[in-house]
């Protein structure tokens, strides 16, 4: 690498976004250097993914200048950027599944000819994956891949176009523990060799292992930018809410376990079989119980049947075989509406697509679970008083922070939205409560709330399933966690004192005696 280390690699400066009437970057300096990876924290609409997109040539800003490597830009593409030595790893990847990883590679790259040439290709990603820790076969084809090993592709890929500057949206969402450990290593031996790392995560735990700097965003400024080594967890989550914040990840001082051994099964499993959404077997055989006033975790990495399994107790997708047992009644293919009416909360993966209306005013919203039902209709009536206070006491004993019940649900954060959504579907007590990813794309005050609500029912004695991909919120929040594994439970274990290695050996494929399955060649579903 040609460049000084402690020269600045990133200079933002006065940088300034609006969309419309909303200041998405106001006023933001932003510095990083060459041989470090630094951290850029804030709630959800800080103004992170807007700045990012600055530098990574998707928006242009109204106000202020940028530097790259000192010298002075304006970006008008993404191109433009990746020429500069700037790229970026998005949350969702952006590679075509049948082609191979060298294919994947060269797509937009100038090449002489209407042919691939991947010899040259092969070669080069091999030297490179050796020498970062970023190995990966370039002739296999992407859908083969695990996704781990198609975010090495996405970093490989910006490598090879030379990209000195590196932009990663939350890196470790989709990971077991174990890759994201080894993707962590990798981040810090591309810094000491003299790349720029920019590190964008809500895990704060994470980002203060791997930043040597945290710059932290808070409704589209700056509030502070410290030493990862002089900081910790509650004073960079402090800096972003502006307030004291109970710990996120420890469990009450109190183990309630006794009281959980005695409830009885509210949800029972017995072999249940479903297919994904191309045909293929999502879910192979699942027994499993949620006992009342307890909370069994599903862990897993994205993609191993984790949605197909909410979908089917749910009545949202038909079960292929074995049974659904809630309160001791079969509920195996019932409609949701049925599955709703037997006590059953559900917290879908997607809040706008299955469970609110974006075109919506918050009142509808509220009620789409009881509009039919008294008080809040007479007859085919809805009660507009009713529906009025109805709305109004859940925005209020929610946190929901919006102008009133008329304000249209799309014009709310994500983490408001998900509070409404939660407080719909718990408002009528329900017994079991399948809460799917609850936290997933909130900020961090919200994800505060967000467990709390689900602490309180739990002590209340309802039965949660709560599928997450964050093994620290499920250590927080499960009493027992199972482990999902191409639609397979590969264990479950005691949440107290669970090891997370162990846990990410089992979400990795790996059965106790450390056997680990053929990969498969085919994804279910979904």
């Amino acid at each position: 690498m040609i460049h000084d280390e402690r020269s600045p690699a990133i200079e933002m400066r006065g940088i300034g976004k609006r969309f419309g009437a909303t200041a998405a970057n106001a006023d933001v300096d932003f510095v990083a250097r060459f041989g470090e990876v630094h951290a850029l924290v804030g709630e959800n609409g800080a103004g992170k993914s807007t700045l990012m997109s600055i530098l990574a040539g998707l928006y242009r800003p109204d106000a202020g200048t940028l530097a790259i490597g000192g010298r002075p830009v304006r970006l008008r593409s993404p191109r433009e950027a990746i020429g500069l030595g700037v790229g970026m790893v998005y949350q969702h990847f952006m590679l075509v599944e049948p082609f191979t990883v060298a294919e994947n590679v060269l797509l937009g790259q100038e090449r002489a000819g209407p042919w691939l040439e991947t010899g040259a290709v092969e070669r080069e990603l091999r030297e490179l994956g050796e020498r970062y820790g970023l190995a990966v076969d370039p002739r296999a084809p992407v859908w083969t891949l695990s996704v781990g090993e198609q975010q090495r592709v996405e970093i490989l890929r910006l490598l090879h176009r030379g990209a000195k500057i590196l932009i990663l949206d939350e890196p470790t969402a989709v990971l077991t523990p174990q890759e994201a450990a080894g993707l962590v290593r990798t981040l810090r031996g591309l810094a000491a060799d003299g790349f720029c790392i920019v590190f964008i995560s809500h895990k704060l735990d994470e980002v203060l292992a791997v930043a040597d700097r945290v710059t932290v965003l808070r409704r589209g400024r700056v509030v502070g930018s410290v030493a990862a080594a002089e900081s910790d967890r509650r004073s960079l989550a402090r800096l972003m809410v502006g307030r004291e914040l109970a710990s996120l990840v420890e469990r009450p001082a109190e183990e309630p376990h006794e009281a959980v051994a005695t409830g009885e099964p509210v949800l029972e499993l017995a072999g249940l079989r479903a297919e994904g959404d191309a045909g293929r077997p999502a879910l192979a055989g699942i027994d499993l119980a949620v006992r009342a006033g307890e909370t069994v975790g599903v862990a897993g990495v994205a993609g191993n049947g984790q949605r197909e399994l909410a979908e089917t107790i749910t009545g949202l997708r038909r079960a292929s075989g074995g049974r659904v047992r809630i309160g001791g009644a079969d509920a195996t293919n019932r409609s949701p509406g049925e599955i709703a009416r037997a006590g059953v909360a559900h917290v879908p993966e997607d809040r706008l697509a299955d469970g609110l209306i974006g075109g919506m005013d918050l009142a509808g919203n509220a009620i789409l679970r009881r509009y039919r039902r008294p008080p809040l209709a007479r007859g085919p009536f809805v009660v507009a008083r009713a529906v009025a206070a109805f709305a109004d006491r859940l925005l209020k004993e929610h946190g929901v922070a919006a102008p009133g019940r008329r304000t249209r649900l799309g014009t709310l954060s994500g983490g408001n939205q998900q509070k409404l959504l939660l407080g719909r579907e718990l408002a009528g007590e329900p017994r079991l409560i399948v809460a799917v990813h609850p936290t997933r794309g909130v900020d961090v005050g919200a994800t505060e709330a967000i467990h709390a609500l689900l602490r309180a029912q739990r002590e209340r004695g309802a039965a949660t399933l709560l599928i997450s991909e964050d093994l620290d919120e499920l250590l927080a929040l499960a009493d027992r966690i199972a482990v999902l594994f191409e639609g397979r439970v590969m264990g479950i274990v005691p949440a107290a004192g669970a090891d997370p290695e162990r846990l990410g050996l089992l979400m990795a494929g790996v059965d106790g005696g450390g056997v680990a399955p053929v990969r498969r060649v085919a994804v279910a579903g979904g």
